[in-house]
């Protein structure tokens, strides 16, 4: 099989996982409606798999270095599909919050070996490319699957969530079969004590000392922040659909399609103009610039068209930032570190979605739009932090 070929499988397969993660998304309200519970629990079940992601993502990076991306990929896609079938089953809060954290040990797993399996197989010519391609499916491809999974749970929502197991688990498989193995040692070379040191999760947060240095701080930091302002706003936009504007599951799926629509587009001509043809630090600023003015649109708006919308565009923008801040982060990074930074760049994804997550649950029990106001000042600061990132990179031009 040539390497074209290949990678087109691999990205199809991309697209399968990503479109089976979000069909529980749209009938997660509708489930903490119909059980009673409280209604903060859509920011508490998302933080849950979040904290798990964000635990076990740097983990997964350096886990890789020893037994390929490709059977990461087979274990955390079957792992995560039965965690969806706890999650389907779940009555209360607990069994909820502990479902979510069992998805989330497997679904870190999956998206830094995304990233591993691209800049250790992908020619370097290739790999900015491929990284936005692997950014662009994840938004576009995921908006998709809120249409198919709003439409399924229409019928059942628990079917939606069988669907999605049963989804995940044969993309494990599909996986294993097209990629090439990428590991650099195998298991049974690593001394036992190595061994039980490379499984402490803390570790490897530890071992970031590494390659850290002010330059990647504060792109951790506006990865952190944009996470934080996308996922408070996700959050809360699809629980606001149902519980204010009494929308059912399928309406929040075609919004979202017409997001996926209008971020494919942005993605696959602004943003790879982006990264070809632009200062990308400069360019990240004004991407976050957007995004904080749009989601203050959100705040003030109250036709529900203007509001839907602004709601779309900074879907969009945070889209376009992605694939720009994800390949800043690649580029700067030494090859011998890379598996260890993706890694870290998707734990920084994660804290930034569970706090973002969390804040968005509790502060929508005080006032529904609070959580779009919040998205607003967050932004803002990302949007400060790029500042600082290139007036730092400018001084150190001129130096």
């Amino acid at each position: 099989m040539s390497y074209k070929v290949r990678f087109s499988l691999f990205f199809i397969a991309v697209i399968l996982f990503n479109l089976a993660s979000n069909f529980a998304h749209p009938v997660t309200p509708t489930v903490i409606q119909n059980l009673h519970l409280h209604d903060y629990m859509f920011g508490v079940a998302l933080a849950a798999m979040m904290f798990t992601n964000f635990l076990l993502s740097p983990f997964w990076g350096k886990l890789n270095v020893y037994i390929s991306s490709r059977l990461s990929l087979l274990i955390c896609c079957s792992g995560y599909g039965i965690a969806q079938v706890w999650f389907a089953y779940a009555t209360t809060e607990a069994m909820i919050v502990l479902a979510r954290m069992f998805a989330g040990m497997f679904v870190g797993g999956i998206f830094v070996s995304f990233l591993t399996y691209i800049v250790n197989v992908g020619r370097p010519e290739d790999q900015g490319r491929y990284l936005t391609y692997s950014a662009t499916i994840k938004s576009v491809a995921g908006a998709f699957g809120y249409l198919v999974g709003g439409v399924i749970g229409e019928l059942s929502v628990k079917l939606a969530f069988l669907v999605q197991a049963g989804t995940l688990i044969a993309v494990g498989v599909i996986f294993f079969l097209i990629c090439l193995p990428d590991g650099k040692a195998g298991l049974r070379e690593i001394p036992a004590g190595q061994l039980v040191r490379e499984a402490n999760p803390f570790q490897a947060f530890i071992d970031s000392k590494k390659f850290m240095n002010t330059a990647f701080a504060l792109l951790f930091a506006v990865n952190i922040l944009t996470n934080f302002s996308n996922t408070a706003f996700d959050q809360a936009f699809n629980y606001y659909l149902k519980d204010v504007l009494g929308l059912t599951s399928s309406y929040n799926g075609l919004i979202k399609a017409a997001v996926g629509l209008i971020s494919f587009v942005a993605n696959m001509s602004l943003c790879l103009w982006i990264i070809a043809k632009t200062e990308t630090k400069r360019s990240l600023s004004m991407i976050v610039a957007a995004c904080t003015i749009t989601a203050l649109g959100t705040v003030i708006s109250t036709n529900i068209g203007i509001f839907i919308a602004f709601s779309v565009i900074v879907y969009a923008g945070y889209s376009v930032s992605v694939p720009v801040l994800q390949n800043m982060i690649a580029n700067l990074a030494d090859p011998a570190q890379k598996n260890l930074v993706m890694g870290f760049f998707n734990a920084t994804q994660s804290l930034g979605s569970i706090i973002g997550s969390l804040t968005a649950g509790f502060i929508y029990s005080l006032h529904e739009k609070l959580p779009f106001v919040c998205t607003c000042a967050v932004y803002g600061v990302g949007f400060l932090v790029c500042l600082a990132y290139l007036m730092r990179s400018r001084r150190a031009e001129r130096a």
